[in-house]
Order: structure tokens, then sequence, then C-alpha cells
């Protein structure tokens, strides 16, 4: 028997299951985009990114195996058609890549400071250096075919300033002050986030067959429109650019290369991390005005994701996260 402190520990547990269940699907987009893309450059990426999910699956079974654990069901080759047509242009899908690299370098970072053991550390160490590689070399890219749309620019502080008034924060009437270089940047990182998944949230109803998925879709878009609106009009207030768009991206393709079951899953992660990313923005603005629009986006999106494990459960598609003993049972 194993001595207790070599036992995974409930977050080591709950971290493996979940990005082993994340990879899994990660997996089925990327074989499927990978036969998209003609640009030469752009299809190495694929195939990096492709053949680092594939390494991350292998690792994670050898873990789970180690530990006489049961390998969680899901994604697998029914999930996704590769022979599908092109549902995306290369250019969102070299989009998408590069912003999915953004959620995997968060979520292994996390996963790596709540980790234990060394092997579960080593894993997501590395796993953050493979992720990492592979936001530079999508970025590299864009950069390149001068496809990148960077962020508003800053003028250089020439000097160090404080605060000296609380009509900072709080003041809600009349001229408001200037965004500073926190909001704005947090602004315009979620406008980025929510382009890339409004599109493929249009994409997927264009082909999605189940209706109640369907609709669920269509809430989901509903509420990134709001959003998007919202986050838009005060930059345009300030004469700042914001994101492109991604919605020309999108075919006129009516055959999925997806499940729905995937497709929901999709949209519930991103919905999820988005809940995440406005918390982050909220902790970081100090205009009143700001702070009530992220509160109102994370409420809203906090309804939509309500919706999306309610009808994971009744599509039978939610598996079950791994549970602690129940001592009750066990007494009898």
């Amino acid at each position: 028997m194993k001595k207790n402190t070599d036992r995974l520990t409930s977050p080591e547990i709950s971290n493996l299951w979940t990005h082993y269940i994340r990879e899994a699907m990660g997996i089925c987009v990327i074989n499927y985009m990978l036969k998209i893309p003609q640009d030469p450059e752009i299809i190495k990426v694929f195939q990096n990114a492709q053949k680092l999910g594939q390494n991350h699956l292998n690792e994670l079974k050898e873990l789970f195996n180690k530990e006489d654990f049961p390998i969680p069901r899901g994604f697998n080759e029914e999930d996704v058609n590769l022979e599908a047509p092109p549902l995306f242009t290369e250019f969102f899908c070299l989009n998408y890549i590069h912003t999915m690299s953004m959620y995997a370098a968060q979520s292994y970072s996390l996963a790596f400071t709540l980790s234990i053991r060394q092997d579960i550390r080593d894993f997501y160490y590395q796993c953050n250096i493979n992720t990492m590689n592979l936001y530079n070399e999508s970025l590299a890219i864009l950069e390149k075919k001068d496809l990148l749309v960077k962020p508003p620019m800053y003028s250089t502080p020439d000097k160090i300033k404080f605060i000296t008034t609380v009509d900072y924060a709080t003041d809600l009437f009349g001229h408001k002050r200037a965004m500073n270089s926190l909001e704005c940047g947090n602004i315009y990182f979620n406008l980025e986030k929510s382009a890339i998944t409004k599109s493929l949230l249009i994409a997927f109803k264009q082909v999605c067959k189940d209706k109640e998925v369907n609709k669920f879709l269509e809430k989901c878009i509903q509420a990134a429109n709001k959003h998007m609106s919202n986050f838009s009009k005060l930059l345009l207030l300030e004469d700042l650019h914001f994101p492109s768009t991604y919605d020309s991206e999108i075919t006129n393709s009516n055959i999925s290369p997806f499940s729905d079951k995937l497709m929901l899953f999709h949209a519930g992660f991103l919905f999820a991390a988005a809940i995440s990313y406005y918390g982050n923005s909220l902790i970081y603005s100090l205009r009143a005005d700001i702070v009530t629009l992220c509160e109102k986006a994370i409420l809203d999106d906090l309804l939509v994701y309500g919706s999306f494990g309610k009808l994971l459960i009744k599509k039978n598609w939610m598996e079950q996260p791994p549970n602690a003993d129940d001592r009750e049972i066990i007494s009898n």
C-alpha cells in the first residue's frame, strides 16, 4: 500500500480529471482544424499543437493507470467528423489556437501551484512550457503576416503619481476620468476572447442538430453580443480601438464537424473561463461604471453556465467528478 504522502490530493485529482476531458476535446478540434489551412506555417502550428495535446493525453492516461484511477470517457473519434467540409477559414483557426493557448497557460499554471506530488508538478511544469511555446509560435505568425491587432497604446508615465481623491473610484455622474492602463488592458483582453467565443458559437449553432443545444447556443451568443457591445462602447468613448471580430471567418457549411455533446461542452468551458476573466477585470478596475459592467457580465454568464450544467445532465453527457468518500455509507 502506498504511503499517505504519495496519495493524490483532491486538487490534483480534480485537475487531472478536468484536464483529461479538456485535452480530449481539444484534440478533436485540432485534428479537424488541421485539415483546413493551406499555409505551411499555420499547418506546422497545428501539427505541433496536435503532438503536444496527444502527448499530454498519453501522460495523463499513464498517471491514471498508475493510480488505478478510471480514465474519463471525455471525447474521442466519435465526437469529430474529419470528413466534414471547412467550417472556418485558416485565419480563424490560427486565432483560435492562439487564444486557446492563453486559456491553457492560465489553467496549467494554476494546476501547478495546487499540486504537491513531484510527478504531478513535473507534468504541469512541462505543460506550461509547451503551451508558452505554442503561444509564441502562433503569435509570431500573426505578427509576420500582419494579422495581429495590438491593444491600445498608452504613453509612458513621466513621473510617479498618487490618487488624491476617492472620486477616482466612485464618481458615477458627470465627466468620468479616462480609463487607466489596467482597466483598458483587461477590457481589451476580454473583448479578444469574446470575439473568438462568439464566432465559434455562431459556427456551432449553424451546424448543431439538437434543438435544445441549439437554443442554448443562441442564449450564449446573445450574452456574448451584449457584453461585447457594452465593453466596446467604453473603448469607443475613450477614442480607443477594440479587437477584430471573426464572424466573417465562418463558412456557409451546414455539416457539423463535431458532436452536439462536444459543442455544448466547449461552449460551457468558454463561459466558465469568461466568468474568471471578468472577475479578474473587476478586481483591477477602480472606475465604478466598469466594476458594475463586470459584475453584470459575471451574473449573466453564471445564469448561462447554470443552464449549461442542467442540459449536460439532462442529455446524460456529464461525467461525475471524483467524490469524497461517504463515511456514512462506509460505516454501514
